[in-house]
């Protein structure tokens, strides 16, 4: 990854972008046309998050997942060269926080109140439109907390979602993440599955592979001492914001994987170029590659 980091660093320089206009869908867009050799998409994203939205002094939470890995390495590139000073991320993660600490990023914990400048993530999937996103749906290991990565999220001032074209969704499907109480949490599932009966199976996650909608003799446990039931929808989810606001009335939800704080931003990454989308929204824009 650090070899396409550099690739990428040094084949782009300002007088290599040329101006020109294409249409994004049911938006007006600016495309700027840049060649880039040899770089993956997600990649593409990751470095326009950095150059865009970041500015020495920052505080930056620094998300989890594949691009976000990409621009936690190029953030450090950055501040290994000079280009930017005074950044302190805090990370959303165990794996984030490594791979700051690799990258040379100095680090700060999070807790409540931090000031957060801006924030970026890797969304599971995101819902057109609204650009509201779900997290948490790969199993984690018992110390990473979907908790931890959506209050960041929520504390930042402006936080990006990157995400590949296939993830940017008007029809929704597959699973939510619900983080409940792990004493009664078999009456908490109970009450899910029949708010969405129909609609979708509720599963207690487990620790180890699948193990059955009971979680097996192994049910993660989070490192805040909860369970995690995953909401497999079997029919299109027609509102993720209805369902966020129907899980929070739930008894024994402690929180959930679908993140709708606004004003939000996401850079979705296909083959040949980026679609940069604001919500509220503003202009769209492309980026050709």
């Amino acid at each position: 990854m650090s070899s396409l980091i550099s690739s990428l660093v040094y084949s782009i320089s300002p007088t290599s972008f040329s101006g020109n206009s294409t249409s994004c869908p049911r938006r007006r867009s600016t495309a700027i046309c840049f060649p880039i050799a040899r770089a993956t998409t997600l990649l593409h994203a990751a470095k326009h998050t950095v150059d865009t939205y970041i500015k020495s002094g920052m505080v930056i939470g620094l998300g989890s997942g594949r691009a976000s890995g990409m621009a936690i390495q190029y953030l450090g590139h950055l501040l290994h060269a000079g280009a930017l000073k005074d950044i302190v991320g805090i990370p959303m993660s165990v794996a984030s926080a490594n791979e700051a600490a690799k990258a040379g990023i100095p680090l700060e914990k999070y807790e409540d109140g931090s000031q957060i400048d801006f924030a970026f993530d890797d969304a599971d999937i995101i819902e057109q439109k609204t650009l509201i996103g779900i997290i948490g749906r790969q199993n984690m290991q018992g110390e990473e907390s979907i908790i931890q990565e959506k209050s960041i999220l929520n504390a930042a001032d402006k936080h990006v979602f990157m995400v590949t074209e296939k993830q940017y969704k008007g029809t929704l499907d597959g699973s939510i993440p619900v983080v409940v109480q792990s004493l009664n949490w078999m009456e908490t599932a109970e009450e899910i599955d029949d708010m969405f009966l129909g609609d979708a199976e509720v599963w207690r996650r487990s620790s180890i592979g699948q193990a059955g909608p009971l979680g097996g003799d192994f049910p993660l446990i989070t490192r805040e001492g909860h369970n995690v039931l995953d909401v497999i929808f079997t029919s299109p989810i027609q509102s993720l914001a209805e369902v966020a606001e129907s899980l929070d009335k739930v008894n024994g939800v402690v929180d959930h994987g679908i993140v709708y704080k606004f004003p939000s931003i996401a850079v979705i990454a296909s083959d040949n170029e980026l679609c940069i989308i604001d919500n509220p929204p503003t202009d769209a824009m492309r980026v050709i590659l």
